[in-house]
């Protein structure tokens, strides 16, 4: 696995609650959740290459 490492995220108060409420829904940690957000976007996007 890959090195983490750790920033801080600023972020609003509504838009952390939606995203609580959406890792909740999915079994996910919220920072969890955000990783995978994060990755599919970048997926999506073509700067990530799918995962084989």
């Amino acid at each position: 696995m890959a090195e983490k490492k750790s920033f801080l995220l600023r972020v609003d108060a509504k838009t952390l609650d939606l995203l609580k409420q959406w890792s909740d829904a999915e079994f996910r940690s919220l920072n969890g959740q955000i990783e995978y957000l994060l990755r599919e976007a970048l997926k999506q996007s073509g700067r990530l290459k799918p995962e084989q």
